[in-house]
């Protein structure tokens, strides 16, 4: 199926919001303009701006314009549902990066993992911890510490996962949903170090646990994200539209 003119027009708006050519809070041309601009009616400019409000890129002010919101220069987590890493730097247009720290079977597991993933009434509690960096057009992102069910991964090798885990789960099971909890952290020196931060600034913490469609937990993470560069919202507007 064609993409729709308005689309086309929404797709080079997002660019230039990610690219910053319109700025956190910055008052969008107006509609003549942009009309101007793409060559096209006002009509489709008036439909990718309302595409792109209900993106939560955009916020319309009545009487005063439509302006870019805050925060939209960095990666939105769950704006596209659940994604990957590697998934996501698609979506934005950018490209990511893999280094696979660690890649061993786990024997000392916490009983808040083991509780989270249900080894104790699993026929094979067995499990896996896979450390790794994830870069965003080469600089350091995130930091993942990831608690697999063994039966998922009892094929690969650390090499393996230097891609999409995603991609590579779902040739044994269908990933369904993840409920995540998110914490405001610090950075300690050992943070500081993978993600070329200073000790003591800002870093979200997060703990997810992904599950089959029939609620089968499949994998525990904790991961870390730079503040600087990552999100974690949703934004409710007043503004009529």
């Amino acid at each position: 199926m064609a993409t729709a003119k308005f689309e086309e027009v929404a797709a080079q708006l997002t660019d230039r919001i990610r690219r910053e050519v319109y700025s956190t809070a910055q008052k969008l041309p107006s509609e003549y303009d942009l009309a101007k601009e793409f060559e096209v009616s006002r009509l489709t400019i008036r439909k990718a701006i309302d595409l792109l409000i209900k993106q939560q890129l955009l916020v319309k002010s009545p009487g005063k314009g439509t302006y870019v919101m805050s925060g939209v220069g960095k990666v939105e987590s769950g704006r596209m549902g659940l994604q990957g890493f590697t998934e996501a730097a698609k979506a934005y247009g950018r490209t990511s990066r893999t280094e696979v720290l660690q890649f061993e079977p786990l024997t000392d597991v916490s009983d808040k993992i083991s509780d989270a993933l249900a080894l104790k009434t699993r026929l094979k509690p067995e499990v896996d911890l896979l450390i790794r960096r994830r870069f965003w057009n080469e600089d350091p992102m995130t930091i993942e510490y990831i608690t697999i069910c063994h039966e998922y991964v009892e094929d690969y090798e650390k090499a393996d996962f230097e891609g999409s885990l995603f991609a590579l789960l779902e040739k044994k099971v269908e990933i369904a949903y993840s409920h995540e909890a998110i914490e405001a952290t610090l950075v300690n020196e050992k943070m500081a170090e993978l993600l070329n931060l200073k000790v003591g600034e800002p870093l979200m913490k997060v703990n997810s646990v992904t599950y089959t469609a029939d609620a089968k937990p499949i994998f525990y993470d904790t991961s870390y994200y730079r503040a600087d560069k990552y999100t974690f919202r949703s934004t409710l507007t007043r503004f009529k539209q």
